[in-house]
This record gives C-alpha cells, sequence and structure tokens, in this order.
C-alpha cells in the first residue's frame, strides 16, 4: 500500500496560499502600494482597467531592486522587512509578509520592471501561474513598475465569485483611501479605464483630507492632541452638529497602518454622549502611535485587527482626548463665568443717593373670580376714564370701589341639550360621581391628564393621537397605525414601481444645487444614474467629483436635496459593500428616499390626509411592515378591551 502523505507543488501551494492573502483586486492594490511606500516612493502612480480584473498597474519612484532582489522577490518566503522571529514585535513598516508576490503571481500574469538609482539598466520579469517566462535587462527609469493581468485566470472559481466593477471598484477606492490618509506626504495618481479618479498632491494632513472627502469637512473639524508615556493620540474629531447617520467617514491609525477596533470606538461615541442624536454617527480621524512591541498586527490576515497591551488605558485617554478636544473648541455647549472685559456695574450704596422707593401692590382682598352677576359686562366695566389719560382699573386696584370684576354666569345645562337620555344621564351621572370622595389625589390628576391628551376626532372613521398614530376602528377591534412608517411603505412601493416603469415626476429647483462627492461616492453615482432618473432626479457631471442637482422627485420640495443624494449613496454603497445584487441596491435607495420623503412623527394631519393615507396603506403587498420589517400597524382586540374595563 502507497504512502498517503506527500508534499504539495510549488504552484499548488502557492495558489493555497494566494486564497489567504490575495482576495480580490483590491488585495492587490493594497501589497503593491504598500510595498512602494517602504520602499520610499514620493509618488504612486495607479492604473487600473475593469476594476482591477483585467489589469492592474502600481509605478513608483521608489528605491527599485537589483536583479537578484526581483528574482528572490516572488520566492515563497522571501522578504527585506525581517530577518527573525523578534523582528515581527517590532515591525515599523507596511508590508512584511513574504507571500505577497509570490501569492499574485501564482493566480494572475506578473509583469515587473524596476531599477535602483544606482544601476544603468533595469530587470524586467515576465511571471504567470508562478512560472518565470522571462528575465531580461531593460531601459526603465527608477523605482518599480508591476504589471498584474488577468487576475484568478487560471482558478476560474475565484474568479467566478468576483463581485462587479462597481463592488470591485469600490473595495479598490476603500484600500486606497485608507492608505492615502495616513501619507499625506506621498503623491498618488489614479486612473480607472482612462478615467482620473484622483490627483493628490504632497500636503499636509488636514489637506489631504480636504483633498480626498471635500472641502466641506474642513469646517467641521476639532483638532485632537494628547501624549502620554503609552501612546502619543492625534488627528481630527468632527463637531456634534454634523453627525448623521450614513456616510460618516471613521478611520483610526496605528504606526501608519489601518485598523478596525470596535473597543476604541465605543471611547469616541461615548464622548458624544447626548451630544449627538442616537442613532447618528460622527467622523474622526484618529492617529495612534505607539511603541511597536505593544502592539500585535499580526492576529489577522488582512492586519486590520491590531491587539494593544494597554488596551484599558490606552481607552481612558482616548476618550479623555476627545472630550477635551470637544471642550476646547467649543464642541459643548457650556457657560462662560470669565468676566474679564465685562462692564462693572457699581452696586447700590444709601449715601447721597435718592432713596428709590419700592414699587407697591395693591389688591382687593375681597375680590372672587367666581362670582357671577347676569349681563355685567367684565371687559367695559374694567376700563375707565380720568381727566388727563385712559387708564386701567384692574379688579385689585382699591377695596373700595363700588363696582368690582363679575363673572358672568354660564347656564351648564344648555351643553347637555339635544343629548338622548341615556346619553345625558350617563354624562350626568359621571359628572356627578366624579368627586375628591371617590379618587385620590394622584388618580384624580391621572384621570384629568388623560382627559387633556385625549385624541380629537379629525374624521369619522380616523383619530389622530400625539401626532404619531392614526386610530381606526377594525371588526376586531381598534387598530394602531404608525403615521410614519406606513408613508414610508406607501412611498417605498410608488419608487419602485418609478424605477421598474421609469416614469418618475420631477420637480425643477430655482437654483442649482451643488453636490461635492468622494471618489467611491461618484462612482456609486454613475452607475445610479439611471435609477436616479427614473425616480426623477436631473444630475450634471462637472467633473472633480462635482454634480449639480437641477430637479429633484415630486413630493421631496423643501428637502435638502444634497444631503438627501449623500444619503442615498450611503445606503448604496453599504449594500453593495455587503456584496448585495443591483435591485437590492435599488431597493435600498428606494427605501432612503421613502425615509427622507415621509410625513415626520408629530406632523399634524387633516381628515382627507389620514383616510388617503390608510386606502394607501392598505393598497400595498405587505401592508403590515416597512421595507426592512418594522411592524407599521397593531390591532387591539376587543376582547383585551374588555379585559381592560
Amino acid at each position: 500500500m502507497s504512502d498517503a502523505i506527500h508534499l504539495l507543488p510549488d504552484s499548488v501551494a502557492n495558489q493555497i496560499a494566494a486564497g489567504e492573502v490575495i482576495q480580490r483586486p483590491a488585495s492587490v492594490i493594497k501589497e503593491l502600494v504598500e510595498n512602494s511606500i517602504d520602499a520610499g516612493a514620493s509618488t504612486i502612480e495607479i492604473l487600473l482597467t475593469d476594476a482591477g480584473k483585467t489589469c492592474i498597474q502600481v509605478i513608483d519612484d521608489g528605491k527599485g531592486m537589483s536583479e537578484t532582489d526581483a528574482r528572490l522577490a516572488f520566492e515563497r518566503h522571501a522578504t527585506s522587512k525581517i530577518r527573525q522571529a523578534a523582528d515581527l514585535f517590532t515591525l515599523t513598516t507596511m508590508g512584511f509578509r513574504g507571500e505577497a508576490l509570490p501569492s499574485i503571481a501564482a493566480v494572475a500574469q506578473v509583469e515587473l520592471r524596476t531599477r535602483r538609482e544606482e544601476d544603468e539598466l533595469g530587470t524586467s520579469i515576465h511571471i504567470a501561474g508562478s512560472k518565470i517566462e522571462q528575465q531580461e535587462p531593460v531601459a526603465c527609469p527608477r523605482g518599480a513598475n508591476f504589471i498584474v493581468k488577468n487576475l484568478f485566470y487560471n482558478v476560474p472559481a475565484r474568479r467566478k465569485f468576483l463581485k462587479t466593477n462597481q463592488t470591485e471598484l469600490n473595495n479598490i477606492l476603500t484600500e486606497i483611501d485608507r492608505i492615502v490618509l495616513v501619507h499625506p506626504d506621498v503623491s498618488f495618481v489614479v486612473h480607472h479605464n482612462d478615467n482620473e479618479l484622483y490627483r493628490l498632491p504632497a500636503t499636509s494632513l488636514r489637506m489631504r483630507l480636504m483633498n480626498v472627502f471635500g472641502k466641506k469637512l474642513s469646517d467641521q473639524l476639532l483638532t485632537l492632541e494628547v501624549e502620554t508615556s503609552l501612546a502619543k493620540i492625534t488627528g481630527y474629531v468632527a463637531r456634534p452638529e454634523s453627525s448623521k447617520k450614513k456616510g460618516s467617514h471613521q478611520y483610526f491609525f496605528v504606526n501608519g497602518r489601518y485598523m478596525r477596533h470596535p473597543y476604541f470606538h465605543r471611547a469616541v461615541m461615548e464622548a458624544y454622549e447626548q451630544l449627538v442624536p442616537a442613532g447618528e454617527q460622527v467622523s474622526y480621524f484618529i492617529y495612534m502611535d505607539v511603541e511597536p512591541g505593544s502592539i500585535d498586527v499580526n492576529i489577522h490576515p488582512t492586519k486590520t485587527e491590531i491587539k494593544f497591551e494597554n488596551e484599558q488605558a490606552i481607552w481612558q485617554i482616548l476618550a479623555a482626548a476627545v472630550k477635551e478636544s470637544l471642550g476646547r473648541h467649543g464642541g459643548v455647549p457650556s457657560i462662560d463665568f470669565d468676566t474679564e472685559g465685562m462692564p462693572d456695574i457699581p452696586s447700590f450704596e444709601g449715601g447721597g443717593s435718592p432713596f428709590v422707593e419700592p414699587p407697591r401692590v395693591n389688591y382687593n382682598p375681597n375680590f372672587n373670580p367666581f362670582d357671577t352677576v347676569p349681563g355685567d359686562d367684565a371687559f367695559e366695566s374694567s376700563f375707565k376714564h380720568d381727566s388727563h389719560r385712559q387708564k386701567v382699573a384692574y379688579p385689585w386696584e382699591e377695596a373700595d370701589r363700588s363696582s368690582s370684576y363679575r363673572r358672568s354666569s354660564v347656564d351648564w345645562e344648555a351643553a347637555y341639550r339635544g343629548l338622548k337620555p341615556d346619553d345625558a344621564a350617563d354624562a350626568l351621572a359621571v359628572t356627578s360621581e366624579t368627586d375628591a370622595s371617590l379618587f385620590s389625589s394622584d388618580e384624580s390628576f391621572a384621570i384629568k391628564e388623560s382627559a387633556m391628551n385625549a385624541p380629537v376626532s379629525n374624521a369619522g372613521n380616523h383619530y389622530q393621537f400625539k401626532g404619531r398614530f392614526i386610530a381606526t376602528s377594525v371588526k376586531s377591534g381598534l387598530m394602531l397605525i404608525d403615521q410614519h412608517r406606513a408613508h414610508v411603505r406607501v412611498l417605498f412601493d410608488r419608487y419602485m414601481s418609478q424605477l421598474q416603469g421609469r416614469n418618475g415626476a420631477s420637480q425643477g429647483l430655482l437654483f442649482p444645487e451643488l453636490l461635492q462627492l468622494t471618489a467611491a461616492e461618484d462612482v456609486m453615482l454613475q452607475s445610479l444614474l439611471p435609477a436616479l432618473l427614473a425616480l426623477g432626479f436631473d444630475v450634471t457631471a462637472l467633473g472633480g467629483g462635482s454634480w449639480s442637482v437641477s430637479a429633484i422627485p415630486a413630493g421631496t420640495e423643501g428637502l435638502d436635496a444634497a444631503a438627501l443624494l449623500h444619503r442615498m449613496i450611503a445606503s448604496a454603497i453599504e449594500r453593495e459593500g455587503a456584496g448585495q445584487t443591483g435591485d437590492e441596491v435599488h431597493e435600498a435607495i428606494a427605501l432612503s428616499l421613502a425615509r427622507s420623503s415621509a410625513i415626520v412623527v408629530g406632523q399634524s394631519l387633516t381628515a382627507a390626509e389620514m383616510d388617503e393615507l390608510v386606502t394607501s396603506l392598505f393598497a400595498s403587498a405587505t401592508p403590515g411592515h416597512t421595507p426592512d420589517g418594522q411592524p407599521v400597524l397593531s390591532v387591539i382586540t376587543m376582547d383585551e378591551l374588555e379585559k381592560r374595563f
């Protein structure tokens, strides 16, 4: 019987390693750009074709490689970043993994051209499926030029599971954002299908943030800076008033490396507690510098999760730093007790100053507002005239006046005229039985309050309660409808119908609004243009991530068109990032538009509006729930009502 265990060929081993390191085109971009930064490049150019599926080219002006280094770089476990195991705990470079280039070469066709400053000629290497096809000297500029073609060409199953170009491009731009934000001293240029997405010159960190996310972000940022023996924390946090539900930019970096850290995220959000509405987020860009030996960056294949040795202490430092920044820069409302520069108001001292007589209050101790005098006009008896001026004489001014205020009598029995005998008897019984002997003081107050808050009838069958619920009678009992969620359900169905029929009505704007987008948002908007046109939007590209909005869907008048589109794009990017299909992305933008356009809690509705809303709701195929699964209505049955009495 033959042996069962054998060694895998290098080509197969490299493909297995590639599955851990190279997951999609964005992974290739990350590895190549990080290597360029470690090589000391000051300018990096990225050229993409078909979101990196067809071709990825990364050009840098770093120190380059010799002929031997260029060949060894594609061998497994070959690296210039570490020499021994202890070096793993003192990393100061971005990339150190020895499988990056061999993993790329195992699943793609790779061409490398590189030259060092001191060499006259560079080296050109062609590799496909881990096999070197050609190596020769070549004339090329200093640095490295990697060309990666036909990613996963020899692993059809992996290529089949790549997402759409739109999704893959969004992932690439996300990786690029994480790199450019931590290296503002490096110039970046990004092209996709001959379209320029980024041109970022070397600049300061604040300018780099503005170049990536737009100039409006600069007005929202507060400086964050603290230095302790454990960590140095710098960066920016946003003002509380700039919070939003979706589309916030939240970045943590440690020692020049992007990381995800939910624990530190809670520290930041705790500082904003009660400063931003529930469910909303704020942007932040926080950079930490710690001792390399106090963190472990190799606990996750993509190195985006990092373990800290002094995690709890840094949490407290971070939370205190954010609170201090909010307070120092006016992010938190405060009372200023500093009286410097305030005028001196002299205190009153007797001395030679004239005596000021305090005002006197006269009142009529015999005045009773419940006394009634039939036919007496309370208002005309209140006005008296003298020879010089008209003076208002109040009932409490003089106790000895002959004519005092008297309240007109009211015939309360007239309120019960016209009622049926049984109804009148019941009403009179209630008024006669409701006295202080039947209820305690707390119960009496609760009864009065519930009577004041009772719903007012707006229609024969519908009642609006607290500006939020519509109460209506049904066969099984009493139905309560959440008016906001009901309108979301109705509008969502309408917008989905418009997307399918492409017949949305538009409302032109008197003055077009300017929409400024990031590179990822700009790419997403281009893919959403047909859907937005079907809904009734009219947007025109101005270049550089700027768009002009000249029309919005009918029924959304009064809404901020730019903010509305930002929310819709953020919802679409979120769905795309979750790997959902185009139809699901259209559902996301329809839901976002419906939520923004729906009637709000507290809005008063007329009888006709309530009737139309209820009728439209039950015309829906799923009236009981919103598109995201929240309940719209609830029925209190007759049995439940009877148990309450």
